[in-house]
């Protein structure tokens, strides 16, 4: 499937250390998994965390779900072995932590190949750089790193996220600018729901394709905060209809519910139901 309609709706961290977390996420009705290395695992179980996802990998089970591998940043001593590890775990990414700049990128794709690649979004560097990071040939995807970001920054926690938005908008718009996969960050009060769904609510409506979560019980919100609603897709199929009859009466616009309809809003309407196609396809 196609980064460009593969769903990445609820995208949740699992630690590759530990197997009866790895065993479950089988199971959980996620759009994409990652198998963390970094910050997940403690330092004594660095090494062995490798050989135990890289088994669970092999085993298999996990669907049609994104495979994405992070590990650690290539400046520490378990970086370059994680990465050559992931080459072998027949993932569909790997992510980079703390990627400021596009030669990160590079130094990982010199020892992992044609995989494609995924970066952590968690620095300011990074984000002054994000519209050269996201147009690396081997990048697929970013990941806000939201908190690291604001440790960063020594920004106060906020509902609206208001001290982040600078930082948000640049990789969003790098990402739209060079068709890249952008999930949003963590939220971290895995037990408060409304919360939760506030926040996704807000990154979809910036133009978020999913959110990164910490805990099982946070995938259903995203799942529907990031899909498209039924009224979204009842509004889509009418205005294709409607534009498809105005076209052939000559017309360049149609006019749905009182407004009207160009053939930009079809285009929209057309990724909205093959996005919708595409979830469906991940349930069957």
């Amino acid at each position: 499937m196609s980064t460009q309609i593969r769903p990445y709706r609820s995208v949740l961290y699992i630690p590759g250390s530990k197997p009866r977390a790895l065993d479950k996420a089988r199971s959980l009705p996620v759009d994409a998994i990652i198998f963390d290395l970094e910050d997940a695992v403690s330092y004594e179980e660095k090494s062995t965390a490798r050989d135990t996802l890289a088994e669970a990998l092999k085993q298999g089970g996990y669907g049609a779900r994104a495979k994405i591998v992070r590990i650690n940043g290539l400046d520490t001593e378990w970086g370059r072995a994680d990465a050559e590890a992931a080459v072998q775990m027949g993932c569909d990414a790997i992510l980079l932590p703390k990627v400021s700049t596009a030669k990160d990128l590079d130094a990982l794709a010199e020892i992992t190949g044609n995989i494609p690649l995924w970066a952590m979004m968690e620095t300011p560097l990074g984000m002054m750089n994000a519209a050269e990071i996201s147009a690396h040939p081997r990048l697929e995807g970013l990941v806000m790193g939201t908190n690291d970001l604001a440790k960063e920054l020594q920004v106060r926690f906020r509902a609206d996220r208001l001290p982040l938005m600078t930082s948000l908008g640049l990789c969003l718009l790098a990402a739209k600018t060079h068709g890249t996969v952008i999930v949003d960050g963590v939220y971290n009060a895995f037990k408060d729901q409304e919360g939760l769904a506030q926040e996704c609510e807000q990154g979809r409506d910036m133009g978020f394709d999913g959110k990164t979560l910490i805990h099982p019980a946070q995938v259903e919100v995203a799942n529907t905060a990031f899909a498209p609603s039924a009224e979204e897709q009842d509004l889509a199929r009418r205005q294709i209809a409607a534009f498809d009859a105005a076209a052939a009466e000559g017309q360049g616009v149609a006019v749905v519910d009182g407004k009207i309809v160009e053939n930009l809003h079809v285009e929209t309407a057309r990724q909205i139901l093959a996005k919708a196609d595409a979830i469906a396809a991940l349930a069957e």
